[in-house]
């Protein structure tokens, strides 16, 4: 069941302008830093969605409430790569995760943008949601802090993998931080499902985007 009263943001108009004649760069300012995302028009995963600015723009703004310095995070369907380097500048071991096809964008964007972070070089993994995730991610060796997915779910044919995946990635201790424009009833579906296996709880909302933002853990025995 979902628990907690939200508290409504706006999602910051904080991409800055500037003179381009390429269409598929973006600029954002997070934590101080400037970060340029290629996009791309051939995958859904290579265009930033609004949950990636909203998770960012929350990350940056509770990093009391969420300290990601020095901890574990994988991102699942990474995208462009920007929350995941938002993530290595806060200071976390990032291992950013997605399609084979999307990831020579998701390692360019990442590698030209945490070059000169002096923490942790992110990690850039196939991850095929609900495909092999022992033999990739056996248990004894992969445990994660933090688990970070935005706008993973819409309306395709993968869901039930990616349930399996957020179930076999989120184990006690793990904080699962899913930020989400809701557009169809799959959507809130899905939001059922979850919330029948963990504690979920709705940290805020971004009412002009229909983006929600849950906090999703394990529950205690």
């Amino acid at each position: 069941s979902l628990t907690g009263s939200p508290i409504t943001l706006k999602i910051l108009q904080n991409w800055v302008p500037r003179v381009s004649h390429y269409f598929d760069k973006e600029h954002y300012t997070y934590v101080g830093h400037q970060i340029v995302i290629q996009e791309s028009i051939e995958h859904f995963g290579a265009v930033v969605w609004p949950g990636a600015l909203a998770l960012s723009q929350y990350l940056e703004s509770n990093q009391e409430q969420f300290n990601l310095k020095d901890k574990k995070v994988l991102e699942i369907g990474a995208g462009t790569g920007l929350l995941s380097i938002v993530a290595c500048i806060l200071g976390a071991h990032v291992t950013a995760t997605d399609l084979p096809e999307v990831l020579e964008n998701l390692s360019y964007n990442i590698s030209r943008n945490t070059q000169n972070v002096k923490l942790h070089k992110p990690e850039v993994r196939k991850l095929v949601w609900g495909e092999g995730l022992n033999e990739d991610f056996p248990v004894s060796t992969y445990h994660y802090d933090f688990i970070l997915a935005t706008d993973v779910v819409y309306h395709h044919a993968a869901l039930d993998p990616l349930l399996a995946t957020m179930v076999y990635f989120c184990r006690p201790g793990t904080v699962l931080l899913w930020a989400n424009k809701f557009r169809f009833s799959t959507d809130y579906e899905f939001l059922e499902k979850l919330s029948n296996i963990f504690n979920t709880t709705i940290l805020a909302e971004f009412p002009e985007s229909n983006v929600k933002l849950l906090k999703v853990t394990v529950r205690e025995n």
